[in-house]
C-alpha cells in the first residue's frame, strides 16, 4: 500500500513530522518480542524487569516492550524510596521488602502472560519512514502474535501519535472539527471490533460536544478550547484523546486529568481507534496512517470543512422523525446497491 503524505510535512520548528505507534497483541511474551525488535532494528537490550524491556539506541530511539498491566512490574515508588539516613538494620529490612516485591511482581507477570497483552511502544518515527516500521508487524505475525481479530476475548488496539503541525487554536479547532465529522467514516472503514466497542478505551465523542464545536459561531481562544474539551471529555478513553497534547501545551493547567500519572504530555494527537489486525496480511501502521491523513486533509481545506460543519448542524437541527426517515432511505439505498453487486 502506498503511504499517503499529509497536507503539511513539517512541524512548528520546520522539521519533518514524526508519528509514534503503539500496539497490543497476544501470543508473544515481552522477551521474545524484544528479540524481534532487536533483530530488525538493532540497538541494545535493557531488561528493566522480567516483563518490561527496552531496546535502546535504534536508529529512531527507544522501543518499550512490556506486559500491559502495572501488577507485573515493580512499583517505582517503592524502589526509589530513599533510605540513606536509616540504620543498617532498617536498610537491610527495606532491601528484603524490595526483593520480595520484585519476586512477587515477577510471579504475577508469569501467571498472566497470555492473559494480558504484550505492548510495544515505538519511538517517534518520521512519517515517511512508516513503511520501514511496518516490517515489525509482518515479523510479529510470522512469529505467532495475535491481534484483536483472533478472538472475541481480545480487544487490542493500535494507537497513532501524530506530531502536530503547530499549536495555535485555529489549527487545533480545525483538526477536532475534521475528526468529529469523519469519526463515523473511520469506524466504518476500520470496522471497529465488537469487543473494543464494548470496552471503554476508545469511546466516541458525545453529540452535545460535536454540536458545540461544529457550530460556526464557536470561536474560542486556546484556553477556552482546552477548558471546553475537559468539561465535555474528562476521560482518557476517547477515540481521539487530546489530554497528552493539552498537558504539553498547558503544563500549569489545574485540571486533574492533565496531571494524571497515565497522561504523558507530548506534542501529538493520541488517536486510539484502530484495531490491531495482525491476522490480516499486509495490515500495519500505513493503512491506519492513510486513514488518519484524511482527517488532516479535511482540516486543511477551510471551505470544505466549514461546509461540512454547516451540513452537520443543519441535519441535527431537523426534527427526529425527518432524520429517521433519511437514515431509512439511505440504508435501503445501500442495501439495494449491495444486492445488485451480488
Amino acid at each position: 500500500m502506498t503511504l499517503q503524505a499529509p497536507p503539511n510535512h513539517l512541524n512548528s520548528d520546520g522539521k519533518n513530522r514524526h508519528v509514534g505507534v503503539e500496539i497490543e497483541f497476544a501470543g508473544l511474551p515481552p522477551r521474545d518480542t524484544a528479540m524481534i525488535v532487536l533483530e530488525l532494528f538493532g540497538g541494545e537490550l535493557n531488561v528493566v524487569s522480567p516483563h518490561r524491556l527496552l531496546v535502546e539506541n535504534t536508529r529512531w530511539g527507544e522501543f518499550g516492550i512490556e506486559l500491559d498491566t502495572q501488577y507485573a512490574h515493580p512499583d517505582k515508588t517503592l524502589l526509589e524510596d530513599p533510605h540513606a539516613q536509616d540504620s543498617e538494620w532498617a536498610r537491610h529490612q527495606h532491601q528484603r521488602r524490595i526483593e520480595f516485591h520484585q519476586k512477587t511482581r515477577e510471579l504475577i507477570g508469569d501467571m498472566v502472560t497470555g492473559l494480558v497483552p504484550t505492548e510495544i511502544v515505538c519511538p517517534p518515527v518520521p512519517w515517511d519512514e512508516l513503511e520501514e516500521l511496518d516490517s515489525l508487524f509482518e515479523a510479529l505475525r510470522e512469529h505467532g502474535a495475535k491481534g484483536t481479530d483472533a478472538s472475541l476475548l481480545y480487544g487490542f488496539g493500535l494507537h497513532l501519535n501524530p506530531e502536530v503541525e503547530r499549536f495555535d487554536v485555529d489549527y487545533l479547532l480545525a483538526m477536532l472539527r475534521a475528526y468529529l465529522l469523519l469519526a463515523g467514516w473511520l469506524r466504518d472503514e476500520i470496522k471497529v471490533d465488537i469487543t473494543r466497542e464494548v470496552l471503554p478505551h476508545a469511546n466516541p465523542f458525545h453529540k452535545e460536544y460535536a454540536l458545540k464545536l461544529l457550530d460556526s459561531r464557536y470561536a474560542p481562544d486556546l484556553d477556552t478550547l482546552i477548558d471546553d474539551y475537559l468539561h465535555y471529555n474528562p476521560t482518557r478513553n476517547r477515540e481521539l484523546d487530546m489530554l497528552p497534547l493539552f498537558a504539553f501545551i498547558r503544563p500549569e493547567h489545574s485540571h486533574e486529568m492533565l496531571h494524571s500519572r497515565l497522561t504523558k504530555p507530548r506534542p501529538t494527537f493520541h488517536y486510539r481507534l484502530p484495531n490491531a489486525q495482525l491476522s490480516q496480511p499486509g495490515w500495519g501502521s500505513i493503512i491506519e496512517w492513510n486513514r488518519w491523513v484524511e482527517v488532516e486533509k479535511l482540516a486543511a481545506n477551510d471551505e470544505v470543512l466549514l461546509a461540512r460543519c454547516a451540513e452537520y448542524i443543519d441535519y441535527h437541527n431537523r426534527p427526529m422523525l425527518t432524520r429517521l426517515k433519511n437514515k431509512l432511505t439511505q440504508s435501503t439505498a445501500r442495501l439495494g446497491r449491495w444486492m445488485r453487486g451480488q
